[in-house]
């Protein structure tokens, strides 16, 4: 019998879904739950599957929980960025509104390191680097880093993310926060960026931070291992969030948007998202069809 919260939640991504796939409540089929059986175990505490071409869900837990998602929010702080047609190769100074006074983490982006915005954008996405994200924001709008959330947050209710609220534009506070099935439509909307999908996937650049050369490289070791065929990746932790990941990626010849929320250990994300295609792989069914 198939446990009962797979089974409410499965229902519920397929509700959430449906305004951007009509069909896809009728497309899940009594067979693909059936075999949810056998789902892994996952040390996520919100997780959810969705073929990205059908938006049918594949496998869902706790997929409505809202959760802080940390750096999860540099994917909405790049669309964002972008969306306001910025010059790439502008220069963009890191000043003292980028040190971090909440957290209190550090960077090896010291105040007064000036890099083209095309760069900031790399590091924010590929490496999450804190303070790339936040003087992108404070430098893409009139009005600066409130203006910019406001934005941020207007977003997200034009692409239907109603449990998603941003307070800043680097996921170091932890009332950024959303849910499973939101962050699979950020995850759909931020596919549609090339540069996000190209600096995401990245795998390591090198950069001038003054006359030194730094060495970065991505923040998920799916990507760096290179044994996956990854299309959008972004990972993100605070203390109050967990260890998150959010990818689009192929599995056989499907593509899927994948979440995995408020994990433990460091490596707890991407060992659920290996159990997730290994489970997939050995059960083929309808979301694996082209």
């Amino acid at each position: 019998m198939l446990p009962r919260f797979l089974i409410s939640g499965l229902t519920a991504a397929v509700l959430a879904l449906s305004p951007m796939l009509p069909a896809a409540a009728e497309q899940l089929r009594v067979a693909s739950l059936d075999s949810l059986e056998s789902a892994p175990v996952l040390h996520s505490n919100a997780v959810l599957i969705i073929n990205a071409q059908t938006g049918v869900p594949v496998f869902s837990k706790n997929a409505d929980k809202l959760s802080s998602i940390a750096s999860i929010t540099k994917l909405m702080t790049a669309m964002v960025a972008l969306d306001s047609n910025p010059d790439l190769d502008a220069a963009l100074t890191i000043s003292d509104d980028e040190v971090d006074r909440l957290k209190r983490t550090t960077s090896r982006l010291p105040v007064g390191t000036t890099l083209t915005r095309r760069e900031m954008l790399l590091l924010a996405l590929m490496s999450s680097e804190n303070r790339a994200a936040h003087v992108l924001a404070r430098s893409a709008l009139p009005g600066g880093t409130g203006i910019f959330v406001s934005r941020m947050n207007q977003k997200a209710r034009q692409l239907g993310m109603t449990h998603t609220r941003f307070y800043d534009p680097t996921g170091l506070n932890s009332g950024n926060v959303s849910t499973a099935q939101d962050l699979a439509k950020m995850v759909a909307a931020a596919y549609r960026y090339p540069l996000i999908r190209q600096f995401t996937t990245t795998q390591e650049h090198d950069v001038y931070v003054k006359t030194r050369l730094t060495h970065y490289k991505n923040s998920n070791a799916l990507v760096r291992e290179g044994e996956w065929q990854i299309g959008l990746s972004k990972t993100g932790y605070i203390q109050e969030a967990g260890r998150c990941l959010v990818m689009h990626a192929m599995v056989g010849t499907t593509p899927l948007i994948m979440v995995f929320l408020d994990a433990g250990g460091s490596a707890a994300r991407t060992n659920d998202a290996r159990a997730i295609r290994t489970w997939l792989e050995g059960h083929p069914g309808t979301w694996l069809a082209g």
